[in-house]
């Protein structure tokens, strides 16, 4: 198995408190990983480690082998595409030009956008369901269609590691199994390792080859769903008890909130 991360040692702090300390993984190249752990145990600032935009005050994240604070911002966008949980866009930019800013790590110089960069941002569009807003501002958009938007930008990019931070933040039902039903395409068809952060532990459940629960800044438990979404894992990194029975197709971990009503009260363990 070829890694296409390793990350060893990594320790980042943005004040005096570590948000990950003595932080170990590695990624197989072309798997579907999940971050998945409560709001705080440091599953962003691990995306962004990752994607080069952080850099860990100890340890090293290695990509393919080499430090990652080594190189060149646009050689790691040519392997690399990240959808930031809330990217702010300061400037009336309309969706196809947003989507056409994917296409910068490939161009050379300072030249325009080829053909070649039309098509793939309009293949992107439509693989987003954007393509019919692609002349709209993207201040205009609702906080669904502009999701939709940065993953077509990501799409765009062509790289072959896609981290993403909450993808299916603000998208309804129908879209987030289409999110979910491309990045499995990507997966699938051409060989894309995606790294994803979920809060829902059930669409990670099912999409993902390999979960791993953050507690504390460590990676408390790594490995098939299976493994990681247990009752016991639960309760000590979330301090809440659930109910968990297996998914009717999927066969994977199905995780449910126990019935609060008639008087009862939900248990909460800290």
């Amino acid at each position: 198995m070829d890694l296409c991360y390793r990350l060893t040692g990594v320790s980042f702090r943005y004040t005096q408190a570590w948000v990950l300390k003595d932080f170990a993984l590695e990624v197989v190249e072309g798997e579907i990983i999940g971050l998945i752990g409560p709001n705080g145990s440091g599953k962003t600032t691990l995306v962004k480690l990752m994607a080069g935009l952080l850099r860990p005050q100890e340890g090293a994240v290695l990509l393919h082998g080499e430090n990652l604070a080594a190189r060149p911002r646009r050689e790691i966008a040519r392997q690399v595409a990240v959808v930031p949980q809330d990217s702010p866009i300061l400037f009336p930019f309309t969706v196809g030009e947003l989507v056409l800013m994917g296409r910068f790590a490939h161009q050379v110089g300072w030249g325009w956008e080829s053909a070649e960069d039309l098509r793939i941002a309009r293949l992107a569009m439509q693989a987003m369901d954007v393509w019919h807003l692609a002349d709209r501002t993207v201040q205009d958009l609702s906080g669904g269609e502009r999701q939709r938007a940065m993953i077509a930008r990501a799409l765009a990019q062509q790289s072959r590691i896609l981290l993403l931070d909450e993808p299916t933040a603000f998208l309804d039902i129908n879209h987030q199994m289409e999110i979910y039903a491309i990045l499995k395409e990507l997966h699938r068809d051409r060989g894309v390792t995606v790294v994803l952060v979920s809060h829902d532990l059930n669409l990670a459940s099912q999409y993902c080859d390999r979960l791993v629960l953050l507690h504390e800044g460590r990676a408390y438990r790594t490995g098939p769903p299976g493994e990681v979404l247990t009752a016991e894992h639960i309760r000590m990194v979330y301090g809440c008890e659930v109910l968990i029975d297996r998914h009717p197709v999927a066969g994977t971990p199905r995780i449910t909130l126990p019935c609060v009503g008639n008087g009862e009260s939900l248990t909460v363990k800290r």
